[in-house]
């Protein structure tokens, strides 16, 4: 039987999803806790890779296991006793015949946590937000999100080296809303991402709030004109979460939450 899960991490923990050896990575924690009580290696496909760094509210992943030994509940229950305190299973359930957790998917939103009062600098906030404790023009920076939504290529926000994703994405919403007492959260729904896209537009849309850089540079980032022009460097991991991955509604009836 193939089981969804729906998982929340604190990315500061690991290196990133992706199994890597001689690290700790979330995927291999959680194949590492499936071996342990299924007696086998048990290969876990996830919707998306996060980087080192990066949380998760929202993250979906997969694993098969023989029907007659696990249910939805028990496997929720030993995953979470054994786990380390870092991963949490929110939910689990039977997922349909043929779905994948990564080619299924129809839009991700991310979320991004810039803290601009002198609070975000607290150890109960700094390690999950940007903590830049300083003022931002969030007009300027509402005016700049605008130009991302569309099909656009985001070429220039994506680390190099990666040809054969394709650079083409559709972006169906961007804005910034308020973290009460705490700063601004950038919110962006997508359905698909280049790597490190996100980290590289909060940059470079901060950088426009601090007045360090027009509007007008947004547009043109997206339409590739000027040669010298790049992005701003990208925020910071810690800042970043994955919080939702949307399916079809009749390959999720459950697990594609607000």
């Amino acid at each position: 039987i193939r089981f969804r899960l729906l998982i929340h991490y604190d990315g500061g923990a690991f290196h990133g999803w992706q199994l890597q050896p001689d690290v700790a990575t979330v995927q291999g924690e959680l194949e590492d806790v499936l071996r342990r009580i299924s007696g086998a290696r048990r290969r876990v496909l996830a919707s998306g890779r996060t980087d080192t760094g990066v949380h998760a509210t929202g993250q979906v992943a997969t694993v098969d296991l023989p029907g007659d030994r696990w249910t939805a509940p028990r496997l929720r229950g030993a995953l979470n006793a054994l786990l380390p305190d870092a991963i949490w299973i929110e939910a689990v359930e039977v997922a349909p015949d043929g779905f994948h957790p990564r080619f299924d998917a129809r839009a991700r939103t991310y979320q991004y946590r810039v803290g601009t009062s002198p609070r975000a600098r607290s150890p109960f906030h700094r390690p999950w937000c940007w903590a830049l404790g300083e003022d931002l023009d969030t007009d300027v920076m509402t005016r700049g999100s605008a130009h991302l939504v569309g099909d656009h290529s985001f070429r220039a926000f994506a680390k190099a080296g990666q040809p054969e994703r394709g650079e083409r994405c559709l972006v169906h919403s961007a804005e910034w809303t308020r973290w009460p007492e705490m700063g601004w959260i950038f919110t962006i729904r997508a359905n698909r991402y280049l790597h490190h896209m996100v980290r590289y537009i909060v940059g470079t849309l901060v950088d426009m709030g601090r007045g360090r850089r027009p509007v007008s540079d947004l547009p043109s980032l997206l339409a590739g004109t000027g040669s010298e022009l790049v992005t701003s460097p990208p925020a910071p991991p810690q800042g970043l979460f994955l919080t939702r991955v949307e399916y079809d509604p009749e390959s999720s009836p459950s697990m594609d939450h607000p």
